[in-house]
């Protein structure tokens, strides 16, 4: 949540989409889709047989059921003794997401804050997010980019079409994804052309065009895959969205909620062997908008290279290796089309920052992730011990040498790393999962230096002593688990003035202390099959959580009358309308306290489907023995979802419903009901139709996170999703 430096309304730039990117930053991805034909050469052409007999429908895999990427030792959601969530592919492709925050909607503990661009997002779990609490990654790759300002500090921006899952881990118990994660992890891992290619194929290439009525929003997509031979197969994929302003739900436009993005990936994957591959994977993004008011005009380029090995000999039980490395750069480029009054970061006076004045925010983050996971029995024990470390390193570039931002989102250097060990013991019916992490980081700026280290505990317990008709397949389980987060640059070098409205000293904190997350979990995993008819699935999983973050870290008003605040009085400003004798600094409050319940449950009978969700957030923090409303605590949500399938499972239709309750303290949002609906039809294997309304009653509701004292970005209106794809291949 920000402090109040800009404000984030932002306006479509006019004139439609202009090209702005270099040439060669997707060309190649699209040479691919486009050269894909020339392997047919070796491809044994298919036709799809309309007269095939039809197979009865059976239940599909449930989310719960697929193995996630996030628990490392190859569980899936439903095993995994930790409050875990999946969206696949299914899902998505029902969701026909547009943004981040519409893929993650209505997984349990999870809300999305974003500008009112939607071009910027910041992922909140159990009421916590920016600054790394919450660690998203995409394709092994850390996103860390941070611009300070109203609304998001950390911003991240990655496709829907270019995604083929999303895994959610939430609580610190994610200590083996890396430092900070203190809230959780998000994962986003991106299409690979095994997920696009038949068995048969050597090739394949599809088309995707969606249009969207509310806001006139065009989306067209096209990937082409390639199986160079048996052991090397390769994909591409653009992605161009074209977006206006949006209408709520009175049907008044939305200012700033139009946008223009172009996105594009190239991965390859090379198999030594039946037991090892290498991926390498490129991702591109650049957006534009214009920003308050149409004052500046802001250019956004990111650029992940990604490679990733991994070797799983099944005829060696201690070797699950994994090496990953990336390198992330986003670099977000302001011209001011208008002149605009600022006050000097230093002294204060009024300037005129003149039109044609620049300013960039760069990022460039490094990291490397390694483990090995050895199995092996002790007696009656199987273990399970998973052993790593990884290591990451923050550059942030500000230069602004008229406007002053650079003093707002202060460059500096970061490094973080650390090892753990974790054994998950199994006996039976009883599991143990017991874990060590130890953390270390440097934080380098001009005039201010930070460092420190800890050790971080977690244990589990699970026991599934149950058989039965009823009790058969209920797991339940305990968890303590730490975890430890680092102050960033912005929070520790932040200096200046406040740039424009009123003029107050922002003051820089060399002796904030790293927050540590102290969770306890309590949860019920339940699974069974064929308990109304012969094959269906029900999952089920539970929890109530008490996260207490000591040293948590938050924005502070100081007052200048006070000697012991630390906030200089600026006798040079007195006599200025404008000047407020206050300071904003980030400190340490002695603790905050977030609780909740959540619940995620799935059913599929194959005809018939459906969900149900929940989650119950609340929290304070304490300042000087008083307690406080934490602002980032979101909605709590209560849903339900309920589908069919017909015609052999190639038409599949139903509903969706989202009740969210205001969290206290949220004077600017109020309850609201949201009803979706959904239809899908896949004429055969190479076509299909896809239709997709939100918010039928056009209910007019603000997210609670984007709901604040400095503005109020609602939420779209009924809005209708249609679109289509056509897929070939031999």
């Amino acid at each position: 949540m920000g402090w109040g430096m800009r404000e984030d309304e932002h306006r479509r730039r006019g004139g439609g989409y202009r090209p702005r990117w270099h040439g060669a930053l997707l060309a190649s991805a699209a040479s691919l889709a486009l050269a894909a034909p020339a392997f047919a050469q070796e491809a044994v052409v298919a036709e799809a047989d309309a007269s095939e007999t039809a197979q009865e429908a059976q239940p599909k895999v449930t989310t719960l059921d697929e193995i996630t990427v996030i628990s490392r030792t190859g569980e899936s959601a439903i095993e995994t003794m930790a409050s875990v969530s999946r969206v696949g592919q299914e899902e998505l492709d029902r969701k026909m997401a547009t943004t981040p925050l519409e893929m993650l909607q209505g997984v349990p503990g999870v809300a999305v804050q974003a500008d009112s661009s939607r071009l910027s997002s910041s992922v909140n779990i159990r009421g916590l997010q920016d600054f790394g609490r919450v660690a998203v990654i995409v394709d092994g790759a850390r996103q860390d980019f941070q611009r300070s300002g109203h609304g998001t500090q950390s911003t991240f921006w990655i496709d829907p079409m270019l995604v083929k899952q999303v895994d959610v881990i939430r609580g610190p118990v994610a200590n083996t994804y890396g430092s900070g994660a203190i809230g959780g992890v998000v994962m986003f891992e991106t299409k690979d052309a095994r997920d696009f290619l038949k068995e048969w194929e050597r090739y394949a290439i599809s088309f995707t065009g969606q249009y969207e009525t509310n806001g006139n929003g065009w989306t067209m997509s096209g990937t082409g895959a390639a199986r160079i031979n048996d052991n090397i197969d390769v994909l591409g994929n653009l992605v161009w969205r074209d977006y206006s302003e949006y209408d709520d739900g009175h049907g008044d436009e939305v200012p700033g909620t139009g946008f223009d993005v172009l996105s594009g990936m190239l991965k390859t994957s090379i198999r030594p062997n039946d037991y090892s591959e290498l991926r390498l994977g490129w991702i591109g993004t650049d957006d534009g908008w214009e920003e308050n008011s149409g004052a500046s005009d802001l250019d956004l380029t990111q650029n992940t290279l990604t490679a990733r090995y991994a070797l799983d000999d099944p005829d060696n039980p201690w070797i699950d290796l994994h090496i990953n490395g990336s390198w992330n750069q986003a670099k977000l480029d302001q011209e001011y089309l208008t002149d605009v009054r600022q006050f000097d970061s230093v002294t204060g006076e009024v300037i005129t920052v003149p039109a044609g004045a620049k300013t960039s925010y760069d990022l460039d983050t490094y990291g490397i992730d390694l483990w090995n996971t050895s199995r092996f029995d002790t007696g009656a024990l199987a273990h399970e011990l998973t052993y790593g470390g990884d290591w990451l390193k923050d550059e942030v570039t500000t230069s602004s040498p008229l406007g002053g931002s650079d003093v707002y989102t202060p460059s500096g250097d970061r490094n973080v790393w650390g090892a753990y060990v974790q054994d998950k013991l199994t006996w039976h019916w009883f599991e143990v999962i017991g874990a060590l992490r130890y953390d270390s980081y440097e934080l380098d700026g001009t005039d201010v230096d930070s460092d420190g280290d800890r050790l971080s505990p977690r244990l589990t317990v699970g026991v599934s002593p149950f058989e039965g008709p009823v009790l058969g397949g209920l797991q339940v389980y305990g968890t303590y688990a730490e975890g430890y987060r680092s102050p960033t640059t912005t929070e520790t070098l932040i200096s200046g003035l406040h740039p424009s409205g009123v003029a107050f000293p922002f003051l820089p904190n060399a002796d904030l202390r790293p927050e540590t997350g102290k969770t306890w979990e309590f949860g019920v995993n339940y699974e069974r099959d064929s308990l109304f008819v012969a094959d269906d699935r029900l999952r089920l999983k539970a929890a109530y959580f008490n996260n207490d973050v000591d040293d948590f870290i938050d924005g502070q008003t100081l007052s200048a009358f006070d000697p012991t605040s630390g906030c200089p009085l600026r006798p040079d400003l007195l006599g200025s309308p404008t000047y407020a004798p206050i300071c904003f600094q980030y400190q340490n409050f002695a603790e905050a306290r977030l609780h909740g319940f959540e619940l995620e449950a799935a059913y599929d009978a194959g005809w018939i489907f459906g969900g149900l969700t929940a989650s119950i957030i609340d929290g304070w923090r304490k300042a000087d023995g008083v307690k406080e409303d934490i602002v980032s605590i979101p909605a709590s949500q209560l849903g339900g979802s309920l589908g069919f399938r017909l015609l052999e499972q190639r038409l599949s239709f139903g509903g969706e419903v989202e009740h969210n309750i205001a969290p206290d303290g949220a004077e600017y949002a109020k309850d609201y009901t949201l009803v979706n609906a959904f239809a899908r039809y896949d004429v055969n294997e190479n076509f299909r139709a896809s239709l997709r309304a939100e918010n039928l009653f056009d209910v007019r509701y603000a997210n609670p996170l984007n709901a604040t004292t400095t503005s109020v970005v609602y939420e779209p209106g009924l809005s209708v999703k249609v679109g289509a794809t056509l897929r070939f291949g031999g």
